[in-house]
């Protein structure tokens, strides 16, 4: 048997990108600083997210069934901090500028990338909800993506990723 400790510390090695995962319905818009997020299939463009069902926000997710990743730049530390948080979620978006794609879900403006996502399946694993996204739009930040930087998150700690230049 695996302890939670154990699994934690080896999972805490795993370099991921961070991410603001956002949704928007009568509820308000909601949101959450999430790095368990990848790519499933691109025919058609599939997402996966996890999302604790203890999360204040998991029955806003569930209710909208839309949901928009927003991957963030080496600038956006303070937000995935700000989303991490115990803030209102009018605090939370305070922190940024905001748009919307097709889903009506929030969009970083200056995010790395959003994918704008509706959410077709969801999925109970232990703690957390995998929910199954169909990627419907998405928004590439307009600064040069060969000198942004990415914001991970590898042992504990944010760390920035940039493109290693040639000479």
């Amino acid at each position: 048997m695996i302890e939670v400790t154990d699994f934690r510390n080896a999972m805490s090695l795993l370099t991921t990108a961070v991410n603001v995962i956002t949704t928007k319905g009568v509820s308000g818009s909601h949101g959450f600083t999430a790095s368990a997020v990848c790519s499933v299939s691109d025919t058609p463009p599939t997402l996966l997210v996890c999302m604790n069902t203890a999360a204040r926000s998991h029955v806003h997710f569930v209710e909208n069934k839309i949901l928009t990743v927003n991957v963030l730049g080496a600038q956006h530390e303070h937000l995935s901090n700000a989303f991490a948080s115990r803030l209102s979620a009018k605090e939370r978006f305070a922190q940024g500028a905001w748009t919307e794609l097709v889903t009506g879900a929030p969009v970083l403006q200056d995010a790395l990338v959003s994918f704008d996502c509706v959410i077709e399946d969801i999925q109970q694993v232990g703690t957390h909800s995998v929910f199954m996204c169909r990627v419907v739009a998405i928004s590439q930040s307009e600064q040069d993506s060969e000198s942004g930087e990415s914001l991970v998150y590898f042992n504990r700690a944010y760390h920035h990723v940039s493109q290693i230049q040639m000479a």
